[in-house]
């Protein structure tokens, strides 16, 4: 039976990619693809995973099979599949959590919910053990939830559906087991705008491998691209009263921020995403309005109209494939910073300076690069202060879109004079503010595109990009 869904699974994979060179030689030879569902829930003070229910995807894991391990102590979980024989880990990867993001908001101080989350794994040949760990005060991964994983069990859904729609072959390099696989999901686009949705993944993805280093590494990248039509153009804004039925579920206004886009609805956006070879995933989604987000190990979101698309497309791919930390911290967000009690955060372009002899990224700091590192900090506040009242101005005004953007443009623009010509322009250290905090967190270099709206990755940033690129392409 394996076998046969092997096969049923490398035939689809051959006729939804009809007319491009689509490698199924992985198909013959990967396992199964595994799916775990769970519900993670609890308040601001206590959290609780479920199992929700286990799944056998349609298609072959994609993944390296010469890299099952997650060395890199990225994200706010990790999880595990262990051989409960002989205690080996057989897979392991980190991961971010919408949960983890909502129990620092004011609503979890009162209310207690839960939020859908997948783990994917080879589908092993016996039962194994899935741990799941999270972070503790000092930062170290602690066992938080086990559950055994029979993948033979009566219950584990094992239906195969026809592919909903047609799976379209954007950059294909070869085998997906040695690439690293990006879906591109489409969601609000209506029937007569499939089209339209295409023409802007393939730009999208053009425009990802035009920056660093995802243009050096393009090659180890396929990318592919799905998406199923809407009754009705566009996406959910609560806040303008919009509401639209939703292929995935995507919405603005997500935790009452309304520019940050997510769905909540994990078993939507998996169970289409499954029909295509899948190792990270960015859903684009038809809207004109600036808007987008990004989880670690789970998905990233852009609003495919906006004229800052290409910005917010990498800048949120930063966040879902290397857990690169937002370096801005004058702008509002969602969810709180982190408090008084530093510790050393785990994502690897941000730091608390508490060793500066010790800093992570210190093989890249000059020996004459002071730390913390001077840079015009005073005037670019008192200018960020001006730019988000007039910010929040545009927003109680109701003005167009088009005039954000353009304040957006001009900010853009004098914080790249504010910067230029500074001693320290180019160098890598360790310059105060960052990680949604004025004081106490440090990014590694003044300009980034994870700290303003430019253009390039900072040179710290591109080295932990590449770590994750190594993990599923490398030997």
């Amino acid at each position: 039976m394996r076998h046969l869904l092997l096969f049923i699974a490398a035939l689809f994979l051959c006729n939804a990619t009809a007319g491009a060179q689509t490698p199924t030689a992985s198909a013959k030879t990967a396992p199964a693809t595994l799916r775990v569902d769970i519900q993670h829930g609890g308040d601001a003070k206590s959290e609780h995973y479920a199992l929700e229910r286990v799944v056998l995807e349609p298609l072959p894991w994609p993944g390296n099979p010469a890299q099952p391990l997650d060395t890199t102590n990225r994200g706010s979980q990790k999880f595990e599949v262990v051989d409960p024989d002989s205690g080996r880990v057989l897979y392991s990867r980190g991961y971010a959590t919408i949960f983890g993001e909502w129990r620092t908001t004011e609503e979890a101080k009162a209310t207690q919910r839960s939020f859908q989350e997948s783990l994917r794994f080879p589908m092993p040949e016996k039962p194994v053990q899935l741990k799941v760990y999270a972070r503790d005060a000092a930062n170290a991964f602690v066992p938080v939830w086990s559950q055994r994983v029979d993948p033979q069990a009566l219950d584990v859904e094992r239906t195969s559906r026809p592919a909903p729609g047609k799976v379209i072959a954007i950059r294909n390099n070869g085998d997906p087991s040695r690439k690293l696989d990006l879906l591109l999901l489409g969601d609000g686009y209506a029937a007569d705008e499939m089209d339209k949705f295409e023409a802007q993944a393939r730009a999208l993805a053009d425009h990802l491998f035009s920056v660093s280093p995802f243009k050096e590494r393009a090659a180890d990248f396929n990318v592919w691209a799905l998406a199923v039509p809407v009754p009705v153009s566009g996406v959910s804004r609560p806040s303008t009263d919009i509401h639209r039925a939703s292929s995935v579920g995507i919405r603005y206004d997500i935790f009452g921020s309304e520019r940050y886009a997510l769905t909540l609805d994990n078993r939507a956006f998996r169970e289409l995403a499954q029909y295509a070879p899948y190792d990270a995933v960015e859903i684009v989604f038809n809207s004109e309005t600036y808007g987008g987000g990004g989880i670690f190990g789970q998905f990233s979101t852009v609003a495919g109209g906006n004229e800052w698309a290409n910005y917010l497309f990498v800048h949120e791919f930063g966040h879902h494939l290397a857990a690169l930390a937002d370096e801005y911290y004058t702008s509002p967000v969602a969810y709180a910073a982190a408090d008084a009690h530093r510790v050393e955060p785990w994502e690897p372009n941000v730091t608390a300076l508490l060793q500066p002899g010790n800093l992570k990224w210190k093989d890249q700091v000059s020996p004459v690069t002071p730390l913390p590192t001077p840079w015009p900090k005073a005037e670019f506040e008192t200018y960020e202060r001006d730019v988000q009242a007039r910010r929040k101005q545009l927003r109680a005004d109701k003005r167009p879109e088009a005039e954000m953007s353009a304040l957006f443009r001009e900010e853009q623009a004098h914080v790249e004079a504010l910067f230029a010509g500074h001693p320290h322009r180019n160098a890598v250290g360790a310059f105060e503010g960052a990680n949604y905090a004025a004081t106490g967190y440090y990014r590694s270099q003044m300009q980034c595109l994870m700290f303003t709206r430019a253009d390039a990755f900072c040179s710290v940033c591109q080295h932990a990009i590449e770590d994750i690129i190594d993990l599923y392409s490398g030997e």
